[in-house]
Order: C-alpha cells, then structure tokens, then sequence
C-alpha cells in the first residue's frame, strides 16, 4: 500500500493486518521504518506495534529498511524477526531507491547484517531490477549471480530476486531462477515479481519450475515501487498465484477462509473514500 495515494488510518491497518495473520502466510510484510517524507504511507509502522494480535499465527513479521538508523529503529521491537533492504543491481534506481551508489548500499548492507546478528534478527536483501531495467545500464544474470555471492559471504542467507518494474518474460524468470538454484543453494531464495495479471500465471509456472518456492504475493496483485517509474506494475496476485497453485494440485497450507475475510476489508483499504 506504499503507493497509494491516500493515507490509510491507523486502525484500518491494524485490522487488515490482524486478518492477515489469521490465513498462515509465512512472512508478512507489515511496514517499514523509512523517512515519513519518502514513503508518507509508512509513517505509523511504530504505531501498529503492540496491537497486531500475534498470539495464534505462525506468521513471522518483515519490516523494510532502507538504512542503518531505520534498522535500528525496527530492532528496537522483539515481534519484528525480518528487516527487509533493498539493493538494486542499477545503480540509477538505488540512488533513486536510498539516495545512496551500490557500493554505499553494499557498505550499509554489511553494518545492518551485523546489528541483525547482535539483535536476533533476519536480513532479506531485496535485489531489485535483478531481471533488467529502464535505465539501458548494463545487465545479465551474471551481474546478479556476483551481488548475490557478496551477499552471502557477508552471512545473509535470504535473498529475493525483485522485478521491480515488471519488465521480465516467463523466460527471463526461468533463466535467473535456473542460474542461481547451485551457487545459492545454501540460502532462502524467494521471487519478489511484478506483472500484469495475465502474466502472474505464467511468471509464476516459470519460477516453480526453475526451483523457486518462496514467492511474495499481495491480495488484489496491489503494489509496486512508488521510486520506479510514474506507473506502477502490482506485486503477484494472492488469488491469481492461488488459483494456479489449484491448478497444478500444489498445497499452500493457508486458511481459504481467513483470506477471504481479510479480501473482504480491502475496500476499506485500498478505496480513497
């Protein structure tokens, strides 16, 4: 909901939250700890701590981060267990991103993995643009494989491959996916991809088949980054990327019931009235 234009009250975030921790998603991206004149939408995230109801999920909670005093900030709670940063593999988007080159961010990345490991917390580095970019900069799996083997020799061990404006073919996904199953093989690699909704299917089927299966998803296929381009591609459909798990007779293990009371408070969310 980082994009939407709308403030979204504070309570009306706490209840869609507390629905979603009901259906037994893995993770939840519940906020962030960024500068309110940046991202206006996150500027409560300290706000809905101590009233999301964690007492019967599995749920584990992923804040996004964008440098260390945000990390530090998000460590300060004992329920968040994943701070989440975005590096990109252009370095147009990160300066656009975090106001910082790739070798800045990479030098963060590296202060924020050690107060993870002081504080009992969990990095996700967030490669964006890992499949291409608007930029016409250089690019190829290659240059991801190598950001990627940095990473994990700084000890971070869950990486998420971002297509960050959508721009990745069925193809291009499977490529990627397919490249980094041997050398990543030792960490938690996830698809954080965008796409129009007759594409989430077929980008989906891509990246299982290449081995992925950790996949971020958001109900109603909302979503994409505000410090991308002026239109944003949504983040993989919850539904669409259910409907072809049904399809392909492939076990979520989520409650069908709890997530669709919390579909039922997205007009309360996502509507500007």
């Amino acid at each position: 909901m980082q994009g939407l234009a709308h403030f979204v009250p504070t309570d009306r975030k706490i209840e869609y939250h507390n629905a979603l921790l009901k259906v037994g998603f893995s993770r939840l991206d519940f906020g962030s700890f960024v500068s309110p004149k940046a991202i206006p939408q996150m500027r409560d995230t300290g706000e809905l701590m101590g009233k999301l109801d964690l007492s019967q999920t599995k749920t584990e909670l992923l804040a996004i981060i964008a440098n260390l005093r945000g990390a530090e900030q998000a460590a300060e709670f004992d329920e968040i267990r994943f701070l989440g940063f975005p590096l990109s593999v252009s370095e147009q988007f990160q300066q656009r991103n975090t106001n910082k080159s790739i070798a800045e961010a990479m030098d963060e990345i590296a202060r924020i993995q050690n107060l993870c490991m002081v504080r009992g917390k969990k990095l996700v580095v967030y490669l964006s643009m890992a499949f291409g970019n608007p930029y016409n900069e250089a690019y190829s799996p290659d240059i991801v494989l190598e950001k990627g083997q940095q990473l994990i020799d700084l000890g971070i061990q869950h990486l998420s491959l971002s297509d960050t404006v959508g721009m990745a073919t069925p193809d291009e996904v499977s490529q990627l996916f397919s490249a980094v199953t041997e050398p990543w093989k030792s960490v938690e690699t996830t698809a954080h991809l965008h796409a129009a909704p007759h594409m989430v299917a077929l980008k989906t089927e891509a990246a299982w088949k290449a081995g992925c299966r950790n996949f971020d998803v958001a109900l109603g296929g909302y979503g994409g980054c505000p410090m991308a381009e002026d239109e944003l591609v949504g983040n993989l459909g919850t539904e669409l990327v259910l409907n072809w798990a049904s399809d392909n007779h492939i076990q979520t293990g989520l409650d069908m019931k709890a997530l669709e009371q919390a579909r039922k408070l997205m007009p309360g969310i996502f509507s500007a009235e």
